[in-house]
Formats: C-alpha cells, structure tokens, sequence
C-alpha cells in the first residue's frame, strides 16, 4: 500500500470479473522497517513508542548501545502487531509504505481512572519513590505519579492508555524460506538473533499390527520426521519472556511450519560461564540432586528454628 493509495480492497476484480488476490496476505512473513509514536494532543509533542531506525532511537535520546535495530520480521495476522496495522499491510507489495492510527481503545486501552490508587509510601521501595518510577505493588505493575508527605499516587494503567498510535511502515521484503520465518518468530520471543534448521531425519519406529493368522507381531518402519532445530544462545537462558513464552513458541512453530520436532540446543562454553554457573552465594546444589550431600541434622533443625522465628515486615 503506497503513500498515494485510497486504502482500498486487495482483490483486484479483472475483466471477466474473476478475483485474483494480490499482494501480501494474511500468513505471510514480511520484513518491516516502522516508526511508532503517540498521537499529540495540541499544544504537546508526539512520544516515540517503537522504531526499527536506530537514527530515530537516537534523535529521542535513546541508548541505542545496548539494543539491535533494522527491519523486523512478522507474521501478518499473527497477532504480533495491532490489528489495524495489520489489516492495513494485507494488498501491500514490497517497496510500499504507508501510515495507519490505531484508536487508543485498539492500542493500548482508555485510561482507567479506577486504576489510579493512593497507598502509603511505606509500600514504595525508598530507592523508588519518586515521580514516574515502575513499581510492583501487591503483583501489579504501575508508575508512581506523585508522591505527598507519606502518601504515593501510583497509576496502574499502561503508560500508553488513552494514547492514539500512528505507525508508518515500509514493506521491505516478502520472506519465502521457512528457516527465516522460524528465525523471526523465535528472535521476537526471544529478544535476540538465533540460528534455526530444518531438517529431515530418518527413525525407526516400531507398531504392532496382527498377521494373517490374527495374531499381533512388532514391525518396525523407517519413518521421515521434520525437526526444527534452534541453537540457544546463552542470554536466552536468562530471558524471561523466552522462558515464559517456550512452550508457547514451540506450539506456533509446529503448527506454522508442520514440524514433528522442535529441538532447542544450548551451549555453553569458558567464557560464557565466567567463573560457574549460578549467582554469586548461591548454593550451589541448588535445584540439583541432593544426594551424598553432607548435611547435619543439628544445622538443618536450627535453621529451621531461625526461620520460625524471624520476624516478617508488614
């Protein structure tokens, strides 16, 4: 969809009256290059809510040291981009650009007044207690908008509610190969650029079927699986978003790309480990086995004489 076009149907009708779809559709992988910002109200300037241009990063102040721009691969109709932007990318070809707002009731939500709460300050780490600060209060999450004496007005809303979105985007390509789309749908999770293949292995599986006779035997088949294999990186061990969203992950990829396997490979050498695994004080049979542990049962009823009897802040 280009800058002149109306924002019409991706069906072009031809002289017979046939329909032939054109362009990208619904399923298909395209690379995007896009710039998000808030709407302004009069009088007040636009925020930048994403972008894949390091230069725009850059001129909003953002630290674009710790962070990986360029064009981002997405599944349309994926439910990764809002709904309006996707529907806005189906008839597009590659080299389109094109601007869309999403409605802040389709972006991220009205601003709930409700959702605005006054508590004491003493519920506020200290190192927090300042105005526009990201709190976690009682398992929600929520930004301190002011702070009075012993008391603290925490917003629990998204700081983007109430906000209209404009997106203007670039179809930079069409992505055919599904080592790339896999890829792109890993990397969204997890934050980081992994390697993917997919293969073809050969397994001997074994059935049991009856012979002439009605009695059953064992036969054993050589039987093809499709194995998607991904090379962890490190980083990804400690990505929570990864380690929330693997299973989650794993099913899209077998159903995308009708996989019977989904292999994830970590590795890790010297150099990632820097000294051991684990944080600093850790034990470190933690969450291992336990077995030829030499622990004294004389400690272990102290410890838990100590905990009985610590006293819990309020």
């Amino acid at each position: 969809m280009s800058e002149n076009d109306d924002g019409g149907d991706a069906v072009n009708e031809g002289e017979t009256g046939d329909s032939e779809t054109e362009g990208v559709q619904e399923g298909d992988y395209v690379s995007l290059e896009y710039t998000a910002t808030t709407v302004p109200e009069e009088d007040e300037e636009s925020r930048l809510v994403d972008t894949t241009s390091e230069e725009r990063a850059a001129e909003e102040g953002i630290d674009t040291d710790e962070q990986e721009f360029g064009p981002r691969t997405v599944e349309v109709g994926g439910g990764h981009l809002f709904e309006d932007v996707e529907d806005a990318l189906v008839g597009a070809e590659v080299g389109d650009t094109g601007e869309v707002v999403v409605p802040a009731e389709d972006a991220f939500g009205e601003h709930d007044p409700d959702d605005v709460q006054t508590v004491s300050a003493k519920k506020i780490d200290e190192d927090d207690r300042y105005p526009g600060a990201q709190v976690n209060l009682d398992g929600r999450q929520g930004y301190v908008e002011t702070i009075v004496g012993g008391r603290a007005r925490v917003d629990f809303n998204h700081p983007l509610a109430g906000e209209d979105v404009e997106y203007e985007f670039e179809v930079v390509d069409v992505i055919e190969d599904d080592e790339e789309k896999a890829a792109a749908t890993v990397e969204m999770y997890a934050g980081a650029e992994v390697d993917v293949e997919i293969d073809t292995v050969t397994e001997t599986e074994t059935r049991v079927e009856e012979d002439d006779e009605g009695e059953e035997e064992e036969v054993e088949e050589e039987v093809e699986k499709s194995v998607l294999y991904i090379e962890a990186t490190p980083e990804m061990s400690m990505n929570q978003q990864w380690l929330f969203s693997k299973q989650q992950v794993v099913d899209e990829l077998m159903h995308d790309f009708d996989l019977d396997r989904v292999v994830v490979r970590e590795t890790f050498d010297h150099n990632d480990m820097h000294g051991g695994m684990g944080m600093p004080g850790m034990m470190g049979g933690m969450g291992g086995d336990l077995e030829g542990a030499d622990i004294d049962e004389e400690d272990i009823e102290e410890v838990v004489e100590d905990i009985e009897g610590a006293e819990v802040d309020e």
